[in-house]
């Protein structure tokens, strides 16, 4: 039997602070460890994060899929509120979860780039923390479904096995994107997840987009499916809200698992 201890990891890369984990929810075989990490792109803040790994079993360590919360959310959301931890077991999955705050997961004018965070600082941490060192998958809702599918079209699939965008924050002109989500035209055309070069990339690698019917982002995720023909579009009774994403998790996450068995 594998027993997962809270340590203290000194060191790392790109400006990674000392990490000290805290806190400890379970689920049946599955510890969810909190830590913290420091980064250059966002500078004075201490950036918090959630890994829920297996506590027995498997010899090898499991494939990683890294969640992106929604706007307002924050890196325990995964585990307080969508209980993803519940199905990792299952799965046979890895989860990690890191704060985003409401920077939609890119660069920004405030010096701020929580996605360059999540590739230089937080991949290699979970690594680290892990001992996974193979391609991860992405998983998020809202505004972390948009960022899942625009850091997977950065990496490519030479790096990210699979992505889930559940009700994605997607919207095909910038005038019509929310407050705060981009900072002028330019910024949204620069991370446009419906330019030809990022859907390009995502073509190589297993997209699922569930949306919920009463959703306000349903029309920008069936124009996202027109131009990615090659993702799983799913269209159901439900709305922006925590049950609907809630809902969708486990199923979601055995998909994910699917994508890693037929590499």
């Amino acid at each position: 039997m594998t027993t997962l201890t809270r340590r203290t990891l000194i060191g790392g890369v790109a400006g990674a602070a000392a990490l000290g984990l805290a806190g400890c929810d379970r689920s049946p075989g599955v510890e969810v460890r909190a830590g913290s990490l420091t980064s250059k792109h966002w500078p004075g803040r201490k950036v918090t994060w959630r890994i829920a790994q297996q506590t027995e079993g498997d010899a090898d360590p499991r494939p990683v899929v890294v969640v992106l919360h929604g706007k307002g959310g924050d890196a325990s959301h995964a585990f307080r509120i969508l209980n993803l931890q519940d199905h990792a077991n299952a799965a046979r999955l890895t989860l990690a979860s890191v704060d985003g705050g409401d920077y939609y997961w890119h660069a920004r004018r405030a010096g701020v780039d929580t996605g360059a965070m999540v590739v230089e600082d937080f991949l290699p941490l979970v690594q680290r923390e892990t001992g996974y060192a193979g391609k991860v998958a992405f998983l998020g809702w809202s505004m972390g479904g948009y960022g899942s599918l625009l850091l997977a079209s950065q990496l490519g699939p030479g790096k990210v096995f699979a992505v889930v965008a559940e009700s994605a924050a997607l919207w095909t002109e910038p005038g019509s994107s929310a407050p705060g989500a981009f900072d002028d035209r330019e910024d949204f055309e620069a991370h446009d997840v419906f330019d030809g070069s990022r859907t390009g990339v995502l073509a190589k690698i297993p997209v699922r987009l569930d949306c919920g019917r009463s959703d306000p982002f349903v029309a920008g995720n069936k124009a996202f499916a027109k131009v990615l023909p090659s993702a799983k579009l799913t269209l159901d009774e439900g709305g922006h809200t925590a049950d609907y994403w809630k809902s969708h998790g486990g199923p979601q996450l055995r998909w994910i698992r699917e994508q890693f068995d037929r590499q």
